[in-house]
This record gives C-alpha cells, sequence and structure tokens, in this order.
C-alpha cells in the first residue's frame, strides 16, 4: 500500500493518516466547471458542476473516492480478494473490478436484478474484461448467502477470508473518507474557483457521498444546504439508517480530531420527489434532464442516478427558486470511455441468468436517448 496521498482531510487532521486505511487511486483533486450557458437556459444565478466523473484515469465517478479507504483497508487486513455487491449494471461493482485489479486484488460482484438499461450490458462486460468473477442470484438475501458460503468456503480452502465491502462502498470508515471531497470543493472555493455555493445537489442512494460531501462542508464551515436527491427506495436508504450513518462517521471523524459544530448538518435535506416509479426506471424529467447537459453542458449523465438529480435543480429552477443563487451540481457518473475495457469479451460466458440484459430490450425512455445518440 503506498503512502497516504496529500488529501484536504489528512492535511487538516493529520492523525487521520494513522486512522483511515488508505491508498492512492484517484485523479484529485476533481475540477469544476462553470455551466454559464446551462445556467442561463435554466435561470440560475450561477451554476457549477463538480466533476467527480473524471476522477479516475480508466474510471471516474463517486466510488473511487470511497475505494481509497475500502481497498486500502483491505491491503491493510491482508486481503487476496475482495467481494461486493449491486444491481446488476452497478457502477460501484465495476469501480470495484476496475482497482482491485489495479492493486492485484482478487474480485467477485455479487449481483442482483434490476430494470433494464444499455449501460447495464456494457457494465457487466467491462467488470468481466478487469478480471472480476460476476454471481447473479434472485435477490438481496441470496447474494449475501451466498457471499458468506463463498467466503467460509474460501476461508477453509485457502486459509484466507475475502475482503466484504458492502452495497454502494458505503460504511462509516468511507463515508468519513469521503468527508475529503467536501474539503476538497471548499479549497476551490478558497482559491476563487467557485463561488461560496447556496446550494449543492447529490444523489442520494447509498448514502456516502451526501455524509461525507456534507461533512466536509461542515468542517470547513461551507453553510451551504445540501439537497440529496433520493435515488433508490426508502427501504435501502431509510433515514434511521442515515442518522446511524452520520453518527458513525462522525465518530470516527472525531478521533481523529475533526470536530464537526453543532446543527451544521442540519441544512442537508432528502428530496423525496425525483425517485419515479423506482431504482434504475428512468423518468421523463430525467431524460430531459439529460438531454440538456448534454446539450448546453456537453457532459453525459445516465438515467439511474444523475439524470434524476439534475432534474431536481431544473424542477427547482422552474419554480423560480434558485434565482440569483449559487448551485452545485455534484456529478458522480463515470465519463471515461470503458471500451477498451470490453473488447473480446463474450457475454455468453457470463453467469447464463445475466444474458437477459443483452438479449431483452432496454427500458424505453433508455431507447429514446439511444436514438439521440445520448
Amino acid at each position: 500500500m503506498t503512502a497516504a496521498a496529500s488529501r484536504p482531510l489528512f492535511e487538516r487532521y493529520p492523525a487521520l493518516r494513522e486512522l483511515l486505511p488508505h491508498v492512492e487511486l484517484g485523479l484529485l483533486p476533481t475540477p469544476v466547471d462553470h455551466a454559464v450557458e446551462l445556467g442561463e437556459r435554466l435561470g440560475v444565478g450561477g451554476l457549477y458542476i463538480k466533476r467527480d466523473d473524471v476522477s479516475g484515469e480508466t474510471y471516474g465517478g463517486n466510488k473511487v473516492r470511497k475505494l481509497e479507504f475500502l481497498l486500502g483497508d483491505a491491503l491493510r487486513s491482508g486481503a487476496k480478494e475482495v467481494m461486493t455487491f449491486g444491481a446488476a449494471g452497478s457502477n460501484h461493482a465495476l469501480a470495484t473490478a476496475v482497482y482491485a485489479q489495479r492493486l492485484g486484488l482478487g474480485a467477485h460482484n455479487f449481483l442482483l436484478p434490476q430494470p433494464n438499461a444499455r449501460y447495464v450490458a456494457r457494465n457487466l462486460l467491462a467488470s468481466a474484461g478487469m478480471g472480476a468473477h460476476l454471481h447473479y442470484y434472485e435477490d438481496r438475501d441470496h447474494a449475501q448467502a451466498a457471499a458468506w458460503a463463498y467466503a467460509q468456503r474460501t476461508k477453509i480452502e485457502q486459509s484466507h477470508e475475502p475482503f466484504s465491502i458492502p452495497f454502494g462502498g458505503t460504511t462509516p470508515m468511507s463515508a468519513a473518507g469521503d468527508a475529503d471531497a467536501g474539503l476538497e470543493l471548499a479549497e476551490q472555493i478558497e482559491a476563487g474557483e467557485l463561488p461560496v455555493p447556496d446550494v449543492v445537489y447529490v444523489a442520494f442512494g447509498s448514502m456516502g457521498t451526501v455524509a461525507g460531501v456534507s461533512m466536509g462542508l461542515a468542517l470547513a464551515g461551507i453553510p451551504a444546504e445540501v439537497r440529496a436527491i433520493r435515488v433508490v427506495p426508502e427501504t435501502v436508504s431509510s433515514l434511521q439508517n442515515w442518522r446511524s450513518l452520520l453518527a458513525d462517521a462522525l465518530t470516527l471523524l472525531g478521533a481523529g480530531g475533526a470536530k464537526i459544530p453543532d446543527g451544521a448538518l442540519d441544512r442537508v435535506s432528502v428530496v423525496e420527489s425525483h425517485l419515479g416509479d423506482g431504482y434504475a426506471q428512468f423518468t421523463p424529467e430525467g431524460v430531459e434532464a439529460i438531454k440538456l447537459v448534454r446539450e448546453l453542458g456537453g457532459i453525459t449523465l445516465e438515467g439511474t442516478y444523475t439524470g434524476k438529480t439534475f432534474s431536481a435543480i431544473v424542477a427547482d429552477a422552474a419554480s423560480g427558486e434558485l434565482a440569483g443563487r449559487n448551485v452545485v451540481f455534484w456529478n458522480t457518473y463515470n465519463s471515461r470511455d470503458i471500451a477498451p475495457l470490453i473488447e473480446g469479451i463474450d457475454y455468453r460466458e457470463l453467469d447464463a441468468g445475466l444474458h437477459q440484459y443483452f438479449e431483452t430490450e432496454v427500458q424505453p425512455l433508455d431507447l429514446e436517448l439511444a436514438g439521440l445518440g445520448a
């Protein structure tokens, strides 16, 4: 494992270098774009896009930040392989495969059903191309049971146990590590790359990115409101789980000397009105947001997370609420070309349960985007 990189979290709180395992993976800091034309079209005072889509050379997105700590922990524990969980097209599962391979770790992805979309097949092929073993199960309980059985069998037969990473890569440790993201933005504000934002929009999935960004901004004394746009059902990321994650992450940060002022996290609000019919079910509003950002911002979003999150900005701007206000959209979706990872991979060699994502039609709203080349 490499020495701890120069990260804002470690610079401010040196004790966290020893407390939090870490391996350098990302191309950080990620830039901030001033989306002038897009902001003018929407009637937003100042619109800025935090470009976590370019957080890694091979594969970007918000998961790279988590994996610096999760895979750092795996290396520290002496693990030889990792196993993780997600929907069939999970960006987290793919990111884990990419960066596990970089570190010489094996990867096992335990996957669940989801509505079909073009990115699902791409992510499956890319994960296989990075050497991950893909296992497909009908529900979360069966996937977790299979993973537990695999871990026990490996422990008996090979005298080592795989390192387990949960759905989305969110743990109190990775959320605390994600506080570096909020501190990174604070440094960019201080450097004059953008004004102090009034509102920051982030997708609310496994909750770690929202927790990290909001904690980092609070540590830096940035009084921005963080709007967490729900993109998964409440059964997955309940408010009770959210409060528990925050409490545990704050305890971990506090052990390294990072103390957040009382009430600073009261500025986080979970927005419930953009999920649509469920996880990975594209919405008309999300698709329109994807088209708009592609046309005026030159950035590609997707229908599961970032399209829905940006649709919240569109809706709030249409109400006039964002006039004269500075807004940050946190782009958590990878924009690196994964075509090289897919070359030579035949889907028929994957778990038979995954073949449906190559042999059945994608959802109509995704077909609409495909027809536009988006």
